[in-house]
């Protein structure tokens, strides 16, 4: 098992980084809030799951090891594979889905593209005993990019969850308010709080 990465990031794509190691560039696949906190050219460590299949081999890299435990442990629900995980992951942090969990809350669950209402129901009784409860750590820090980027960013986001381009343009345009003001605030809108509230945007148009 690869357990974690550690170098330069070589490259951002909407859906994966490139961690250099050891001279070899490995793709790594991240949710969009934390590909948020890598910048090309920075050191990065991202805890990793290697998960094997008959015909490929892929790494899925997260901002730290609780992320990946999580990640882990949804799979094991069944009709949970990575890519769900991963899209669970995109929308609630970890202690979010252990809340929603804990609390019964489909509607936290049907947020996640790919669920529905008889599926979160599946998952709330599968996953019951299984996350545990809130740890409470602080929220993680997170670089935020570059406030002419966001957009670009979420939008690629958005697409990569499985969303149309022309409802990722109108969620983008529901969050702008929103990062704009954090621009005005003098900071830099985050990548992985917009992506929440976009999503929840788009889950009450449908």
């Amino acid at each position: 098992m690869i357990a974690f990465v550690s170098g330069p990031v070589a490259a951002l794509a909407p859906t994966t980084a490139v961690i250099e190691v050891g001279g070899v560039g490995m793709a790594v696949q991240c949710a969009p809030g934390t590909l948020s906190t890598l910048r090309v050219g920075e050191p990065a460590r991202l805890a990793t799951s290697l998960v094997v299949r008959e015909d490929s081999l892929t790494l899925y890299g997260f901002a730290d090891d609780d992320e990946r435990q999580v990640f882990e442990l949804l799979q094991t629900a069944s009709g949970v594979g990575p890519r769900l995980a991963q899209a669970m992951l995109a929308v609630h942090s970890p202690d979010a889905l252990r809340r929603a969990v804990a609390g019964g809350d489909e509607k936290a669950l049907t947020a996640v593209p790919g669920i529905g209402k008889k599926g979160a129901q599946k998952l709330l009784l599968e996953l019951k005993d299984r996350l545990g409860d809130p740890v409470g750590s602080a929220p993680r820090r997170a670089a935020a990019p570059a406030a002419a980027a966001w957009s670009d960013q979420l939008h690629a986001a958005l697409t990569g969850l499985g969303y149309p381009p022309r409802e990722a343009d109108d969620a983008v345009a529901a969050v702008t308010p929103q990062a704009e003001a954090a621009v005005a605030a003098g900071d830099r809108p985050q990548v992985a709080q917009l992506l929440r509230a976009a999503l929840q945007t788009l889950n009450r148009a449908r």
